[in-house]
This record gives C-alpha cells, sequence and structure tokens, in this order.
C-alpha cells in the first residue's frame, strides 16, 4: 500500500482505543522526538498557550512539561520531553534522558515528531525507546519546509516498516487547521474517564518555573550559538504582592541567576555595558507580564560554576529530575 500525503490510519497498534462514544474522556499524550523539531512549538499550539520556551538553539527543554486543553468532553494532557540526547554523555543530559525515558512508558498516546521527509541516526535512537504497547502517532511536522509534496509517499512507506505506527500526520506546528486535525486524531485514543484538571487549567508548573524558562529563553535567543546549552537559569526570589488598588494588577518580583561555566561566558551573557543582559531582563519582563496578567519586576545576575553539568548534585540541586 502506498500512503497518500493526507495523514491517515495505519493498523490500529496493541492497546488502541479507536472507538469514542458519549461521557468524558482523558488521557496523557507524550510528545517525543530529537532536539529541535518542534516539539515546544507544538505543544504551545495544541495548549492555546505558551507553556513551553522554544529556541534554534538544541535541547531548549529540558523539563517534563505539562500542558493541558479541555475541548466538548475531551481533556488532553499533553506532555512536552526534553529531546533525547546522545551526543554527550555529562549529568545533566543523562538526567534528561531519563525524563524523556519515564515519559513514554505510562502514557495513553504518543505523538513521535520528525522532520516531514528527513529520518536521521538521533530520529532512530529515540524510535528504539518506544514500545508497542502504547499507540504511537507519526507527526511529520515542518510541511511547510517540504518543496514537493508528493516526495513524502515513499518516506511514509518507508516509515511504516520501522515502526507499527497506528497513524501518521503530515502536517505543520504553526497550522492552525493542521492543529485541529490532530485534536480529531487524538481523542480516540483517549479512555473514558474523568477530568484530571478543571476546565481552565492550562499547565501543572507554576509561574515561578515559567520565569526562570522565560530568561533561559531569551538568554538563547540573544546568544545565538555563542553560549554553550549547558547555561541554566535559578530562581533565588519569587515573591506576589496583591494589587495595591481596586483595578491594579498584583506585582511579581523576581530576582533571578544565569549560570554559566566559563568568565568569558559572563562577560558574554552581560555585555557591553550590560545591554545584553538588561534586553534579557526587559524582554523576559514583557512577555511574563502578559502570561502572568500581573506586574512584573525582575533582577538578574550572572555566576560562574565550571562543571556543573558534569555534576550529580549540582545538576538535582539547580531542579532537574
Amino acid at each position: 500500500m502506498n500512503p497518500s500525503i493526507e495523514s491517515g490510519p495505519l493498523p490500529p497498534a496493541e492497546g488502541a482505543q479507536p472507538d469514542a462514544s458519549s461521557g468524558q474522556r482523558c488521557g496523557l499524550v507524550a510528545i517525543v522526538g530529537k532536539p529541535n523539531v518542534g516539539k515546544s512549538t507544538l505543544l504551545n499550539a495544541l495548549v492555546g498557550q505558551k507553556i513551553s520556551i522554544t529556541s534554534r538553539k538544541a535541547q531548549t527543554t529540558r523539563h517534563r512539561i505539562t500542558g493541558m486543553r479541555t475541548r466538548g468532553a475531551t481533556q488532553f494532557v499533553f506532555v512536552d520531553t526534553p529531546g533525547f540526547q546522545t551526543l554527550h554523555a555529562n549529568a545533566l543530559n543523562r538526567s534528561l534522558n531519563k525524563t524523556v525515558v519515564g515519559a513514554v512508558s505510562d502514557v495513553d498516546l504518543i505523538l513521535f515528531v520528525v522532520e516531514a521527509g528527513s529520518f536521521t541516526g538521533a530520529d532512530e535512537r529515540v524510535l528504539k525507546l518506544l514500545g508497542t504497547g502504547i499507540p504511537t502517532v507519526l507527526i511529520a511536522n515542518k510541511l511547510d519546509n517540504v518543496a514537493r509534496r508528493s516526495e513524502l509517499a515513499p518516506w511514509l512507506q518507508e516509515m511504516q516498516g520501522r515502526h507499527a505506527f497506528a497513524e501518521f500526520v503530515p502536517m505543520s506546528a504553526k497550522n492552525p487547521k493542521d492543529i485541529e486535525r490532530l485534536f480529531g486524531i487524538c481523542e480516540k485514543y483517549l479512555p473514558e474517564q474523568a477530568w484530571w484538571y478543571s476546565e481552565d487549567e492550562l499547565t501543572d508548573r507554576s509561574e515561578q518555573f515559567l520565569a526562570s524558562e522565560l530568561v533561559r529563553e531569551k538568554l538563547f535567543r540573544l546568544t545565538g550559538d555563542e553560549l554553550p546549552y549547558t547555561s541554566t537559569v535559578v530562581i533565588d526570589k519569587f515573591e506576589e504582592e496583591p494589587p495595591a488598588k481596586k483595578g491594579q494588577k498584583r506585582l511579581l518580583r523576581i530576582a533571578a541567576t544565569i549560570v554559566v561555566e566559563r568568565d568569558s561566558h559572563k562577560a558574554m551573557v552581560i555585555g557591553d555595558k550590560g545591554e545584553r543582559i538588561k534586553r534579557i531582563g526587559t524582554e523576559t519582563r514583557q512577555e511574563l507580564e502578559k502570561l502572568a496578567d500581573a506586574k512584573v519586576f525582575i533582577e538578574l545576575w550572572v555566576k560562574v560554576r565550571s562543571g556543573w553539568a558534569d555534576d550529580e548534585a549540582r545538576v538535582r540541586s539547580f531542579g532537574y529530575e
């Protein structure tokens, strides 16, 4: 059988539950793939709001981030995971890979994200983590980068031979119609059970966590490839003050430390006359004010901690599992 370029069903994988019926549905959907294939962009689109940071730098996502979306009688609980790392076997990457393996072991559905028309050794290593007991949908992302859609047919045929995918979905995470279609595909694999969260909840992560992630996103975006991905952010203070007057917004007071591994990296983050770190703080404040609907005051510092990514204890102290 030659698969078409449109999404379509393959024979259901073991454990799939394709028949929807009345009553509430709720289930876990893991989003997995190698670094930089668009997993966080996909999660944000599915949730309808930014809860996972994005950048061109590989390994931007470092934590298991849960995002919820309730539509009709169905509550989707999406789990974004770090990209599975194989290049460096340090303590940080071992922690990240443990997060990936844990996320795919107890879910109702897996979205395996690859770039449409591509399958690399890094993709293959992630695919090997996936068993056959949980239905897996192949997400051929970044379809807008494929010049000739007809060339995807033989690639999809090849992908069918690599794994018993329940379905295949060529799409772009930036296309609202593709996201709408994906909801319909995911829904039928979720079990009938009561919702786990209230209808308006979007994530199980705190505003403090979001603040640290936004600082890290701006850090990576404003330093490009110059700064090693091992740089991280630690929140030293997070205080909330109620509105001083009726009609005013609450105030968030935040102090955060950007941790780098070398003095040269510290100078890079601070920038000429402090301009870069000032811009990191400004962009973080502006975005957090929108997301948290609050007034934000943020202070940033930079500290050097050489070799922290190879230190198991320090990796844990910085909030990695």
